[in-house]
């Protein structure tokens, strides 16, 4: 499994989820950059999407983990990014699916629509799941070629 540092970064609404996912990373061995936000005093979610995904578009961290209330913002921020493949994961599947078809490298979720629980261990399902390439890679290449804002 790939244990390379992983950048994480929320709004004030899951400030305390990522908390927990990034107490849980660091227990697991991984090196983990927290972007903020610091507290639950209120932020835009977008300066915190900036960073995050700004960082894996450079190729400065292979991995990202975004969240907010619903994860919708995180995702409509980072995909605005050349690179990025952000992936709004708020249940097992799609955690497991966003990684082998699509090659995820930011995972998003919804601190206000999931519990801690069911967020560890989408967390685990996407970090030990791995890209089949093969069809897929043809796939991400024609919508890699559509080109980004950013």
């Amino acid at each position: 499994m790939d244990k390379s540092p992983i950048v994480i970064g929320s709004d004030h609404a899951a400030y305390n989820l990522k908390e927990k996912i990034r107490m849980y990373l660091l227990e697991n061995g991984y090196e983990v950059e927290d972007a903020g936000a610091k507290n639950e005093n209120s932020v835009d979610y977008p300066d915190y999407g900036i960073k995050v995904a700004s960082l894996v578009s450079a190729g400065k961290f292979n991995r990202g983990i975004l969240l907010c209330g619903t994860g919708i913002g995180m995702s409509m921020v980072a995909n605005r990014f050349s690179n990025v493949r952000a992936a709004l994961c708020n249940d097992l599947f799609s955690a497991i699916m966003s990684r082998r078809h699509n090659n995820s490298n930011v995972l998003v979720m919804g601190g206000r629509v999931i519990g801690d629980v069911l967020a560890i261990e989408i967390l685990k399902a996407w970090l030990e799941t791995s890209f089949e390439a093969g069809r897929h890679q043809l796939r991400i290449d024609k919508f890699n070629s559509i080109g980004k804002v950013v």
